[in-house]
């Protein structure tokens, strides 16, 4: 357990915003000085990074209310190999909007064969070869969950707002800024996004004084 830091410095503030994300946490919380933390009420504010990044949609899952709903667009964003990997997911939208971006997307539906991200292909060249299947068609935080998608050919490319890289995933959901027509899903590459300087935990959260 660590004694949080707490400071009325904004220079020494706006620091530990950069070396706590480097520690892989969010950020800060701020309050008023005779504050005190009260459940269920939004007194005290999350103070992160905001960052956008330009992403390919190379698919989309269906939204459980209907099946001409869409509940997440996939985001992805190409390596320096040409791979491109999955990077997040957006899933906030009305009801409405799900409904609209369904239809927008129907055009650009493709089959699995040739696509990015056709993990069946992957599966079986593991099972053949004898190695155990660990693809990306899971959930990282339950792998036995099923996360089956509609591939779209990664032709469109939409800004997010996104706080945080973990790995080569957004650490949260991303949120939708605007259509990015003019430009070209191969330049959407992690080169865009903003390497955070590793720290140590330990050493972030220490405390001098008594």
């Amino acid at each position: 357990m660590h004694l949080t830091p707490a400071t009325t410095d904004r220079a020494l503030a706006a620091e530990w915003l950069g070396r706590f994300e480097g520690a892989g946490l969010d950020g800060l919380v701020a309050k008023a000085l005779d504050g005190v933390y009260e459940p269920d009420r939004r007194v005290w504010r999350k103070v992160k990074h905001t960052r956008t990044a330009d992403c390919v949609v190379g698919g989309y899952r269906l939204h459980k209310r209907g099946e001409d709903l869409v509940g997440s667009l996939l985001l992805g964003l190409y390596t320096d190999d040409g791979e491109l990997a999955m990077a997040g997911v957006i899933g906030a939208f009305p009801m409405e909007r799900r409904r609209e971006l369904f239809a927008e997307l129907q055009p650009l539906v493709t089959t699995f064969e040739g696509h990015p991200w056709d993990w069946g292909a992957w599966m079986r060249e593991a099972e053949a070869s004898g190695r155990a299947w660990r693809g990306s068609n899971s959930s990282r935080w339950n792998p036995g969950k099923e996360l089956s998608f509609t591939p779209l050919r990664p032709e469109r490319v939409v800004e997010v707002r996104y706080d945080h890289l973990e790995g080569r995933r957004f650490r949260h959901t991303a949120q939708f800024v605007r259509w990015r027509p003019d430009r070209d899903p191969r330049s959407c590459t992690y080169d865009q996004l903003e390497e955070t300087v590793s720290f140590d935990l330990a050493e972030v959260l220490a405390t001098s004084g008594p």
